[in-house]
């Protein structure tokens, strides 16, 4: 500091613009290169915290320090919501027979909450290239821990039976098989749509890719993650079909979707012919397990989680439910959060998820440049959100990364032929498209063209009528 009042009381010269640029470009260049390693090393949860946590809380304080995020009102407003579903964990912890394990996991939720937003942000700085970084990242990340559970599931390297799989089911670098194949499958959507962009020559790499995700996901048993992995491909293979204008990326979907169904044919007769996989797979695809029935089993548990949150309005603190009133979790996020975060905080998550399904099929049908990766992304939230009935994803990372891409890229401004605009161009946006839609937005203002803004009234919202002035 003194250094620096000194050559300011000295009159020296301050840097050139072109020394600021360069300055400038290397920070940039250094903060990309974080965001790609925390993506690219958030497959390894062995255990937790895991590595990804500390660096996801470095980009949280970063982005925002170096200009890397935009935050339009749209995304202030989901901010806000998140706000609001935090305030709801704090007012149910205050319940808690354990506030040290609930502190905790509060903790974790409010971090993932603000890295949501965050992400979110630094996504709607530069729409094309940052999801584009983020989906790389995230596609190694998942080719690293599909290669170890199919390098260890198979005995190809001594003692990777032991690390990477568990009770015969796959799990990677991960150590819950049914987080595990979840994580590989906004990749696996990415690379059939990076095949897609590509001429027939260029699909070979990302498809063979896209096979060993495929062969992860199935390889760990996981009966919700079938079921994900199916409606996002039927939903990613629909939407593509009813946006594109191209017969060629018609006529490549339908092939795929062709080799795909024999592909995943003889995976399944090749799996039945070993006793081993053939029983584990037969009792993996039955829904009437032993823990699934009887008051004490995961319906059971669902159903006295339902008349809990009747009961109890402000929640009854994380982690409880499974600890004092049942043997096991809800397996159901939607119940969790309203068990753990009260009605405030599981309201606020649950309309999160449908204004992301609903304000996502609206932009899916905009004719914007990113639209292709949108439609990966966007299916494989429904898959996602709708795995969630069967499965606590309460504080899965990737649900939030995903999140983030989702509303990142339907926040940003857009020009009337579909271009993204990114925060540093300059330019002012036009919030129309060639359709003349705008983007959705939670909270919006008219001007009168004179920089005043004058109110004006917007559309109900659970029940409440809000003026933005």
């Amino acid at each position: 500091m003194v250094s620096v009042a000194a050559d300011i009381g000295m009159g020296s010269a301050a840097p050139s613009v072109p020394q600021q640029r360069h300055r400038r470009g290397l920070i940039t260049l250094l903060a990309l290169a974080a965001v790609a390693l925390t993506i690219a090393v958030s497959g390894v949860v062995f255990s937790e915290p895991a590595p990804v946590d500390a660096l996801t809380m470095g980009l949280i304080v970063l982005l925002p320090v170096i200009g890397l995020v935009h935050f339009t009102p749209t995304l202030v407003s989901f901010a806000a919501l998140w706000l609001l579903a935090a305030a709801g964990a704090l007012l149910g912890m205050a319940f808690s027979q354990d506030l040290s394990g609930t502190g905790i996991h509060v903790a974790v939720t409010l971090y993932l909450y603000a890295a949501c937003a965050v992400l979110a942000a630094f996504v709607a700085y530069d729409p094309p290239r940052h999801a584009r970084l983020l989906l790389n990242a995230w596609s190694f990340a998942a080719l690293v821990a599909a290669g170890a559970a199919l390098l260890g599931y198979f005995h190809i390297i001594p003692g990777g039976y032991e690390l990477f799989t568990e009770y015969g089911r796959a799990t990677g670098t991960f150590k819950d098989p049914n987080v595990f194949a979840p994580f590989l499958i906004v990749p696996l959507l990415y690379l059939i749509n990076v095949a897609l962009e590509r001429p027939l020559r260029g699909m070979v790499l990302p498809l063979a890719l896209a096979a060993i995700l495929m062969l992860g996901v199935f390889f760990s048993f996981s009966r919700g993650a079938w079921i994900n992995l199916a409606l996002s491909l039927v939903l990613y293979g629909y939407l593509l079909l009813v946006t594109t204008r191209k017969a060629r990326v018609r006529l490549k979907l339908l092939s795929l979707l062709l080799l795909g169904a024999l592909f995943a044919a003889l995976a399944v007769m090749a799996a039945l012919s070993s006793n081993e996989i053939s029983s584990l797979l037969l009792q993996r695809a039955s829904f009437d397990q032993s823990y699934d029935l009887g008051e004490e089993g995961r319906f059971g548990g669902q159903e006295k989680a339902l008349g809990m949150i009747a009961e109890k309005p402000l929640g009854i603190g994380a982690l409880e439910f499974g600890q004092r009133y049942h043997p096991e979790a809800a397996h159901n996020v939607y119940l969790t959060m309203f068990l753990n975060s009260g009605w405030l905080g599981g309201g606020t998550y649950l309309l999160l998820v449908l204004l992301s399904l609903g304000f996502g099929m609206r932009f899916a049908m905009r004719g914007t440049e990113i639209r292709p990766m949108f439609l990966a992304v966007y299916a494989a939230f429904v898959g996602t959100a709708g795995e969630g009935i069967i499965i606590d994803s309460d504080h899965w990372r990737h649900f939030y990364v995903l999140m983030a891409l989702l509303w990142g890229m339907m926040a940003a401004d857009y020009s009337s032929s579909g271009r993204a605009i990114t925060a540093g161009d300059g330019a002012k946006p036009d919030k129309r498209n060639a359709r003349g839609r705008r983007a959705p937005r939670l909270l919006a203002s008219s001007g009168d063209g004179k920089g005043h803004t004058k109110p004006r009234r917007l559309p109900t919202i659970v029940g409440a009528q809000v003026a933005a002035t």
